[in-house]
């Protein structure tokens, strides 16, 4: 009996920089009209590429209301030391968390992360979260949502829901944090493996 094997699927592209762009730009709408407005608002990204996203999403939220400073709204909330997965997973260098200067306490929290998939990381970010102070309202933001919830966290905003087999990964490649040192920049979504 001969064993056939396939070949390896290749990569395939979901999210153009176009799409990204234009699920960001509606993502920062729905934000802001989820709030009724900017006051009080802070974007919170989980390194390492929700950090870019919240950074762009603040850029687009600036731009529909100018009273909003982006940099005064974004921040970056490190998650590592509140993983419940270390011992199962290689070591991940830690990122600094950093708030913006009006703290979060009182604020409208919206996490921002690249693909929402178990939702171990935004638990995480919800323990992390509650160590720095009391938010009044706590949102999430994914450009994508790619299904296999083991905890019951369901994102508020998504850029594309994607449906994906288990075996399949989903690669986010953004030019802030993929692309190599004198090459040229990269943002769209692909999906790998699989049948």
């Amino acid at each position: 009996m001969t064993s056939v094997t396939s070949a390896p699927v290749p990569a395939r592209v979901v999210l153009s920089q176009a799409d990204i762009d234009r699920a960001l730009t509606r993502i920062a709408h729905e934000i802001l009209e989820a709030n009724k407005g900017s006051r009080d608002l802070v974007l919170l990204g989980i390194p390492r590429r929700g950090y870019p996203l919240a950074v762009r999403l603040a850029q687009k939220i600036a731009a529909a209301d100018s009273t909003v400073d982006a940099a005064a709204i974004v921040g970056q909330l490190d998650v590592t030391m509140f993983r419940d997965d270390l011992s199962h997973q290689g070591t991940r260098p830690p990122h600094p968390t950093k708030l913006p200067r009006t703290g979060i306490d009182n604020k409208v929290v919206v996490l921002i992360d690249d693909v929402l998939y178990s939702g171990r990381t935004i638990r995480a970010a919800l323990d992390a979260l509650v160590d720095l102070g009391r938010p009044r309202i706590v949102r999430l933001a994914v450009l994508i949502d790619r299904g296999h919830r083991e905890l019951p966290i369901r994102a508020d905003h998504v850029g594309k829901n994607l449906p994906t087999s288990s075996v399949e990964k989903v690669r986010v490649r953004l030019e802030e944090t993929d692309t190599p040192a004198g090459g040229t920049p990269v943002n769209e979504v692909v999906i790998e493996g699989g049948l």
